[in-house]
C-alpha cells in the first residue's frame, strides 16, 4: 500500500498519508500551524453533532438528497462512536491556527466526507458542497464554541454543589465550636467555625447563582448566519432545525433565534460567564488560602484545624504533611485569572464581521472549567471531607485573646475596656486578671458578660439564606 496519497483543494495537489480520513486542508494546517495543544476534543464532537444536524436539516428542507444526508448522518455517528482517544488521530490540528477555526471545520468537513464514502465509495460526498452545505466555519465554530462551554458547566456546577454540601456537614457539626476571629491578620472577636464555613457556603452559593443566571446566553447560536451573518446560502427554516436537534443531542434548550451578526463577531456571552467562573475561582482561592492557614503547624503554625494526610508531604522532613488540595486550587484559580485576561482581549477583537480569536477564547474558557472542576472535586473529597477542628487549640488561643473584652464597652465603656486590653497585653496577664485589677467589673459580672458562645450570636440564623 502507499505511504501517500494525492489529493486536490483550490491550491493545487496536496500528499496526504494514505491510511488518514482528513483531507488536503488539514494537511495544509497540519504543517502550517504545528505549535500548541491540540483543538479540544468537545469542539470536534461539537462540529461532528453539528454537521450530522445539518444534514438532517437538510434533508427535511429538500436542499440534499436523502441518499447524501443519510449517509453523511451514519459516518458522523460512527466518528461519534470512537473512543476520544481514537477520534483524536483523524483529527490532528492545533488550537493556534486561523482565527475562525476554519481549518477545523474544514477538518471535520474531510474527515465526514471520506468517512461517508467509506460506508458506501459508490456515492461521493464533498467536504464543501455536502457535509458543509448551508454553513460556513463563521457560524459552525461560534456555535460549538457555545455548546461545549454549556457542556462544561454541566460538569462543574455538581462539583460546586458537592463542595457546598461537604462545607455544610462541617458547618453544622462546628455551629456552636467558638474560636478566635480574625480581621487585618489580628485578634478581633470570637465566632464560630460553624459560622465561619457558613460564610464559604454561602460565597460559593452565590457563585452558583451566577453561572446559573448567566448560562442562557450562552444558548444562542450563531449557526445560520453563515459567513458575515446574512445567512446566504442556508435554506429556510436550516438554522431553527439545527438548534432543535443539538438541544435532543446535548440535553440543552438551544436558539437559532439570534442576531447572527452579533453572534459571529461578538462573544459577549463567553466573556460574561468566564467572569464568572473567575469570580469563582477568587472565592475557591480565598477558601482554601483560609483553611490551608487555620491548619498550618502541627506546632508553629495557628493549628486550629487537621488536615488528612493524603500523601508524604517532604522528600527530606519525614512525618511532613502539606495542604496539597488548597494548593492545587490556588494554582488553578490563578491560571483561571490568566485566562480570564485571554477571554475578554479576544472578545475585545471583533473586527467588522467576525471575531478572529475564537479557537484561543474556547481554549481558555474550557481549561478554567475543567480546572475548577476537577480541583473543586478534590478539594470537597480529600480535604473538606476529612477535615477536623482541633478544639483544644480554638480554645487556647480563645481564652488568651484579649479583643473578648469587646463585651465588657457595653457595660463599662469603650474607653475603660481598650485600657483593661491594653494591661493585659502589656503585663503578659489573662484578660481576666487585668480586668479584675482594674476595678471596673467584679468577678461574678465579668463571668456573666464574658460568655464566648453568647458573644458569637450562634443561636442566630437570620444571617443565613
Amino acid at each position: 500500500m502507499p505511504e501517500f496519497r494525492t489529493e486536490e483543494d483550490t491550491l493545487g495537489p496536496v500528499q496526504i498519508p494514505a491510511d488518514a480520513l482528513w483531507g488536503p486542508q488539514t494537511e495544509r494546517s497540519r504543517h502550517n500551524f504545528p505549535t500548541g495543544q491540540y483543538m479540544p476534543i468537545a469542539i470536534i464532537r461539537a462540529l461532528l453533532n453539528i454537521k450530522k444536524a445539518a444534514a438532517q436539516a437538510n434533508m427535511e428542507t429538500n436542499a440534499i438528497s436523502e441518499e447524501k444526508g443519510s449517509l453523511i448522518v451514519k459516518a458522523v455517528d460512527e466518528l461519534l462512536a470512537l473512543s476520544d482517544e481514537d477520534l483524536r488521530k483523524d483529527f490532528p490540528l492545533k488550537v493556534y491556527q486561523t482565527g475562525s477555526g476554519t481549518q477545523t471545520n474544514m477538518n471535520t468537513n474531510e474527515v465526514v466526507a471520506h468517512k461517508a464514502m467509506q460506508i458506501n465509495p459508490e456515492v461521493e460526498i464533498l467536504p464543501n458542497d455536502d457535509v458543509n452545505k448551508g454553513q460556513s466555519s463563521n457560524d459552525t465554530f461560534p456555535t460549538a464554541m457555545n455548546v461545549v462551554a454549556l457542556e462544561a458547566l454541566d460538569k462543574l456546577k455538581p462539583a460546586v454543589q458537592h463542595l457546598i454540601d461537604e462545607l455544610k456537614i462541617k458547618q453544622d457539626k462546628y455551629w456552636e465550636t467558638v474560636k478566635v476571629g480574625r480581621t487585618h491578620l489580628q485578634d478581633a472577636v470570637p465566632l464560630t467555625f460553624g459560622q465561619e464555613v457558613s460564610g464559604y457556603v454561602a460565597a460559593l452559593e452565590h457563585d452558583l447563582k451566577y453561572i446559573e443566571q448567566l448560562e442562557p446566553t450562552l444558548e444562542e447560536l450563531a449557526i445560520g448566519g453563515t459567513a458575515v451573518g446574512t445567512g446566504l446560502n442556508a435554506a429556510e427554516g436550516m438554522p431553527e432545525k439545527i438548534a432543535e436537534k443539538l438541544s435532543q443531542a446535548y440535553g440543552l434548550k438551544l436558539t437559532a433565534k439570534s442576531n447572527k451578526f452579533y453572534g459571529l463577531s461578538h462573544h459577549s456571552g463567553l466573556n460574561v460567564v468566564h467572569g464568572a467562573l473567575k469570580t469563582l475561582a477568587a472565592d475557591m482561592f480565598k477558601i482554601a488560602q483560609d483553611i490551608r492557614f487555620l491548619a498550618s503547624g502541627p506546632r508553629a503554625g495557628y493549628g486550629e484545624l487537621h488536615i488528612p494526610a493524603n500523601e508524604p508531604g517532604s522528600s527530606i522532613m519525614p512525618g511532613k504533611v502539606n495542604p496539597t488540595q488548597a494548593e492545587a486550587v490556588t494554582m488553578a484559580a490563578l491560571r483561571v485569572f490568566g485566562n480570564d485576561v485571554v477571554v475578554s482581549t479576544a472578545s475585545s477583537q471583533g473586527n467588522f464581521e467576525m471575531n478572529v480569536f475564537k479557537p484561543v477564547m474556547i481554549d481558555a474558557f474550557l481549561e478554567s472549567a475543567d480546572l475548577l472542576t476537577g480541583t473543586t472535586m478534590g478539594f470537597a473529597d480529600k480535604m473538606i471531607h476529612g477535615l477536623t477542628v482541633n478544639e483544644k487549640r480554638m480554645k487556647e488561643l480563645l481564652d488568651n485573646s484579649l479583643m473578648t473584652v469587646t463585651a465588657l464597652s457595653p457595660h463599662i465603656g469603650y474607653h475603660d475596656s481598650a485600657k483593661i486590653a491594653q494591661a493585659a497585653d502589656k503585663a503578659g496577664s489573662t484578660l481576666k486578671e487585668a480586668a479584675l485589677k482594674s476595678g471596673k467589673v467584679t468577678e461574678e459580672q465579668y463571668d456573666e458578660w464574658m460568655d464566648p458562645l453568647k458573644m458569637t450570636n450562634a443561636d442566630r440564623h437570620d444571617y443565613e439564606d
